[in-house]
């Protein structure tokens, strides 16, 4: 994801990175061409009559504006619910890493304390790291114990096993005599909590918008585009190249927009920062631990992958 202060409002007319118009230049391109092309050929058209009234573009253009709107309004919707889930993920870890010194009050088990807090920073990284099929070794390597970490090597659901081994350590914990019935049920809602916002996070990124949207929306937005040029190539002459490029930006950054969003925990400019808030999280639990914290970025413009 890429994060940048916004600027006035004459230097974002001129932004480039953070938008989609890097991807889309070659379409614009090829739109701008064959709209050239259809007004060299304006005299050839009107004798046979092969431009078309552009009344029927404003009454369809009304309508695909609408069926644009409903796709990024579900696009935005997946977006927004991912990242109140990684909210909420940050919240229920500070909890359990504040359960762990408040209610096991024992200097003696500051070992396994820590423990139990480099398991809830290594389930943090291992849910990114599934939710973008990336690999995950570098982050567990160095959170976990080298036996632990060979286990998860060959484990597919890494977060659900790490959410098992949390459990061990709170029942470990209450076999000791370290914590009494109600504490450890406090620790269990808590990671249940965890496990609900794992299931949220597979069920977004499993259950893509179904694909016959996105075909239909395709398409009628390229048709439409590319049928711009024959309705106003007798109005507007050669300002009809431009014009059609105007409109078609539009139209197809709607969509390219929606795509993007469609699936949240991506690698796209648009995506969430996934790295910024698992290492966020890293930071606030090993704070609460009263360890010392990775430096954030804090520059005016950065790129989060």
């Amino acid at each position: 994801m890429i994060i940048k202060k916004k600027g006035n409002w004459f230097k974002m007319l001129f932004e480039w990175n953070g938008s989609v118009l890097p991807q889309l230049m070659p379409r614009l391109i090829l739109l701008l061409l064959f709209s050239i092309v259809v007004v060299y050929f304006k005299p050839f058209l009107l004798e046979h009559n092969l431009h078309i009234n552009p009344a029927i573009f404003t009454l369809f253009g009304i309508a695909l504006a609408i069926f644009l709107g409903f796709r990024n309004s579900v696009s935005y919707d997946r977006f927004w619910e991912g990242r109140k889930l990684w909210g909420a993920l940050l919240n229920d870890t500070r909890s359990l890493a504040r359960q762990s010194h408040s209610l096991i009050d024992s200097s003696d088990y500051d070992e396994k304390r820590e423990e139990f807090i480099n398991l809830l920073i290594a389930f943090v990284y291992s849910l990114k790291h599934q939710l973008r099929h990336t690999d995950a070794s570098n982050d567990i390597n160095r959170l976990v114990s080298k036996d632990f970490a060979n286990t998860l090597k060959e484990v597919h659901f890494k977060p659900i096993i790490l959410l098992r081994e949390l459990g061990n350590w709170v029942k470990t914990a209450k076999k000791e005599g370290k914590l009494d019935g109600m504490s450890q049920l406090a620790f269990e809602e808590n990671l249940n909590k965890l496990s609900d916002i794992v299931g949220g996070c597979e069920r977004i990124a499993s259950t893509p918008i179904p694909y016959t949207y996105s075909v239909l929306l395709h398409r009628t937005v390229y048709i439409y585009c590319f049928m711009l040029p024959f309705g106003f190539v007798e109005t507007l002459g050669w300002i009809t190249p431009f014009a059609i490029v105007f409109i078609a930006y539009t139209f197809v950054a709607l969509e390219a927009i929606a795509d993007e969003l469609e699936d949240p925990f991506g690698l796209q400019p648009n995506d969430l920062a996934l790295d910024t808030m698992s290492q966020m999280i890293e930071n606030t639990l090993l704070e609460l631990n009263d360890k010392k914290i990775t430096p954030q970025n804090n520059s005016k413009y950065y790129y989060i992958t």
